[in-house]
């Protein structure tokens, strides 16, 4: 009887031991070449995005892209590529191997999340999610604009949007209001 019960237990700890494993992220770099085969098969750019499972700003940029009034203009021209960076302790775990590094390759060090890049088929950064402005000395400062929201934040990623997709006068309206919604959630 004793031999029964410590058979069963072992059953059931196999049964149970997939359901506590997770699997590691995938590193940065097969993310991104998984996304690269995608943007040359598909001709598209890649829109980076560096982001957390406590970034709240993350989860309003995700929710805007998959907004109805403006998702088809997003799947249309970018292969969205996530990878997860600065979680909070205790989930670094959950972060893609490699993908801060990208972030800081990027400019993205010290710039908080949201973080994104668009970036052309092949790799080669096009834009990242910063507005760099001169100040009283002609330095050139950037801030990142992470999920835009005020007017500023959303004229300069329409913008840029402007300047590396065809962007239907339509789309753009449809981007500007859903993304300015973003102030006031």
């Amino acid at each position: 009887m004793k031999w029964i019960r410590l058979f069963a237990l072992f059953i059931l700890f196999g049964m149970a031991k997939p359901a506590f494993c997770q699997e590691s992220p995938l590193p940065a770099d097969q993310v991104m070449a998984k996304a690269y085969r995608a943007a040359v098969k598909e001709d598209k750019k890649v829109l980076l995005i560096f982001h957390a499972s406590w970034c709240g700003w993350c989860k309003k940029m995700d929710q805007s892209l998959n907004d109805p009034s403006c998702k088809s203009y997003f799947d249309d021209h970018f292969v969205i590529t996530h990878l997860t960076v600065l979680e909070s302790k205790g989930k670094e775990n959950l972060e893609n191997p490699g993908a801060e590094n990208l972030m800081n390759q990027y400019n993205g060090k010290q710039q908080g999340l949201p973080y994104w890049v668009i970036l052309d088929k092949n790799g080669k950064l096009l834009f990242d999610s910063q507005i760099r402005k001169k100040d009283a000395d002609g330095n050139v400062t950037g801030s990142n604009i992470g999920c835009p929201a005020s007017a500023e934040e959303v004229n300069a990623f329409v913008t840029m949007l402007s300047q590396c997709t065809k962007l239907s006068v339509s789309d753009q309206t449809a981007i500007t209001e859903r993304f300015r919604k973003n102030q006031s959630q």
